[in-house]
């Protein structure tokens, strides 16, 4: 079971909701107590199939911080089920198999008492600085690979120190996201960079190769570490604080699938998806087109440049073996020459530049598409079990007997999905507009120093050239 993101204790937003607990009895008394305390703190409303709306479901945890009568909420719960946050506590082991003595997910004092290291644009308070830097080449009999050093900067009192730095590999940052994909399947986790390469096209082990993915990996860990929920996992606590991922001993990371996928293999097709979320399909549909036509033409203009660039290169030093051969002309000939190598070297910049900064952004996007489609087909399987079971129940021999446990779960399970999802989509949106906004911004300035680097050096042969002119005139 996932949870709904909910305001709590100075606005944080802590990863509370575990709805399929609540039995059916207790449902209208508990929303009539709680209307107003949920009213300010609860997600929008979202369509969603004919359940009933988030705002109007009391989750009882929210009792532990309220008034001692409202605290009768505990026996809504099952005996023997807690009430999971965020990634839960099971399964809680690294990548050697050691297990981790983690802390619960954040309260509400941790807002109050931490420090403000930074503001964003949002005005929201920043607690948790990650970045991933020094790349270092490790070679032993078996394998060659690359480490990353992971830096933290903390307030957050769920870690042990302020301040950390370990070194992760690429399988380290796999495992955490596939952790990160198993415990919190309601919402979108940021991508890695892909992690096959062909051979003999592209040297993973190149100083160029290390640093695009160096670049990705530490988009990965600041994307996750901003997320209001991702952000207080206990795998990703591990991931950057624990020392010693390196003895790796058989770890299975591939996510566990779901109970609904039956439905869905089985060739259920739903009633009715939201509007809201099939218009997200269908943009994602035409935003993966438009990326892979920009992609794609993209790719052959800097094979055109970098083919130009090579032109360029043979084209300079014609002029500066000629200039020896012709007394006269030796200087602005030998000019010529210096303006084509500096033309060369802008563009030569210009193209490395599209290579590292625009492209890696395009195939981030496509891998975010990918992922966001995945959360998007989870959705529909939850409420294909929902829709299932509700059939079951409508078509029943018998009326009168009360509507299933499993049912009202199940349309929980929806509601929280719905919300998660809801909150994750405007989130990502949000991200993607600052992020083109500075790769377009970046392209516009790049073109524009390049033009202005081949315009100064043309400029600067020109009064050569009337000197020499004029000295002839003189001459004369």
């Amino acid at each position: 079971m996932s949870a709904v993101p909910l305001l709590r204790g100075g606005g944080q937003l802590t990863d509370v909701c575990c709805l399929s607990e609540i039995k059916t009895p207790a449902r209208s008394s508990e929303i009539s107590s709680s209307s107003g305390a949920m009213s300010a703190g609860t997600p929008r409303s979202l369509a969603s199939s004919g359940q009933k709306n988030i705002q109007d479901i009391r989750h009882p945890l929210c009792a532990a911080e309220e008034s001692a009568s409202s605290r009768s909420a505990d026996a809504l719960i099952h005996p023997g089920s807690g009430a999971a946050t965020g990634g839960g506590e099971k399964d809680l082991s690294l990548p050697n198999g050691t297990p981790v003595d983690t802390s619960s997910p954040a309260s509400s004092s941790s807002l109050l008492n931490r420090l403000q290291l930074d503001d964003d644009l949002d005005g929201e308070t920043r607690d948790l600085f990650v970045t991933v830097d020094d790349p270092k080449k490790h070679v032993s009999t078996m394998e060659t690979y690359i480490t990353y050093r992971v830096c933290t900067k903390t307030t957050r009192t769920e870690f042990d120190l302020p301040e950390y730095s370990v070194r992760r590999r690429y399988q380290d940052f796999d495992w955490l996201r596939n952790k990160l994909e198993e415990s919190q399947p309601t919402h979108l986790i940021p991508p890695l960079p892909e992690k096959f390469v062909m051979k003999g096209v592209v040297d993973r082990f190149s100083e160029e190769f290390v640093d695009t993915r160096r670049k990705a990996l530490d988009k990965f860990l600041k994307r996750v570490a901003d997320h209001p929920v991702l952000s207080f996992n206990d795998h990703f606590n591990a991931f950057l604080s624990a020392k010693d991922l390196n003895k790796r001993q058989g770890l299975a990371l591939l996510t566990k699938m779901g109970e609904s996928v039956k439905y869905v293999t089985g060739g259920y097709k739903l009633r009715g998806r939201p509007i809201e979320f099939a218009a997200m399909g269908d943009y994602l549909d035409m935003f993966t087109q438009k990326l892979g036509t920009i992609d794609r033409i993209a790719q052959r203009i800097i094979k055109e440049q970098t083919e130009f660039l090579m032109e360029l290169r043979e084209y300079g030093p014609v002029y500066s073996s000629w200039s020896s051969f012709e007394e006269e002309l030796h200087d602005p000939l030998e000019g010529v020459s210096g303006c084509v190598s500096n033309c060369s070297s802008a563009l030569d910049e210009l193209t490395e530049d599209m290579s590292e900064e625009f492209l890696p952004v395009l195939r981030e996007y496509v891998l975010y598409i990918e992922s966001m489609k995945n959360v998007l087909k989870k959705r529909d399987q939850v409420q294909a079990e929902y829709e299932t079971k509700l059939e079951a129940v409508v078509f029943r021999e018998d009326k009168k007997t009360p509507v299933p446990t499993d049912v009202e779960k199940c349309q929980d399970r929806v509601e929280c999905f719905n919300a998660d999802l809801k909150a994750d989509w405007d989130r990502w949106q949000n991200n993607k507009r600052q992020d083109f906004r500075q790769l377009l911004t970046g392209m516009a300035d790049k073109n524009i120093q390049y033009y202005e680097k081949c315009l100064a050096a043309w400029e600067s042969l020109i009064p050569s050239l009337q000197d020499k002119q004029e000295a002839r005139g003189e001459t004369n």
